[in-house]
């Protein structure tokens, strides 16, 4: 089973990303073992600590050793992603640079109609910037708009034709992790 680390861009305390991020991993627990790893607290990314960084982010980092891909999750904020998952984003491509080559799979929610679009746009590139590396799923984006109409009262997703591209999604996903994973292993094994 695939270790997932889910990054998730909205800290508001009601936050309909993080509803989406628990729904795919309660949903998918047979299939993705989804660890969602909180970036509330990090510090602020500061080259002049990199080599010796606070405790939040070395905790941050010890919590994907073990990781095999990535789910990032994100509102759109200003046609980008939001500060605090670029800071996050900052620290991984720092050090031992924990996303490289790593399966990546995104989704983000709104209440707009364009479901993220654009942040994921925005969030692509900065993956695959050099320090980053991240093996993004490609054509394959969960973009949910007009979110609060499609969640119950509870924040359960209810919408039935959101949750089945939601299952295809994640079925590409896995077989993409699997095929890379499978690529590494004839690459490192010639």
């Amino acid at each position: 089973m695939l270790k997932v680390a889910a990054l998730v861009g909205s800290i508001r305390q009601d936050s309909y990303n993080m509803k989406i991020t628990t729904f795919i991993r309660d949903r998918y627990k047979d299939h993705l073992d989804i660890k969602i790893v909180p970036i509330r607290d990090l510090a602020h990314y500061d080259q002049d600590i990199e080599n010796e960084p606070p405790a939040s982010v070395q905790n941050f980092k010890a919590q994907l050793s073990d990781i095999d891909a990535f789910l990032v999750v994100t509102p759109e904020f200003n046609h980008s992603i939001p500060g605090v998952l670029k800071n996050a984003l900052d620290w991984l491509s720092r050090g031992n640079k924990e996303m490289e080559g790593k399966p990546t799979f995104l989704a983000g929610a709104t209440m707009g109609v364009l479901g993220t679009v654009r942040a994921q746009m925005h969030l692509r590139q900065i993956l695959n910037a050099p320090g980053m590396g991240a093996s993004v799923l490609p054509g394959n984006e969960i973009l949910i708009g007009n979110v609060h109409h499609k969640v119950d009262e509870s924040g359960q997703l209810t919408d039935q034709g959101t949750i089945q591209f939601i299952d295809g999604v994640v079925d590409h996903f896995i077989q993409f992790a699997h095929s890379q994973r499978k690529t590494r292993e004839v690459t490192s094994n010639p």
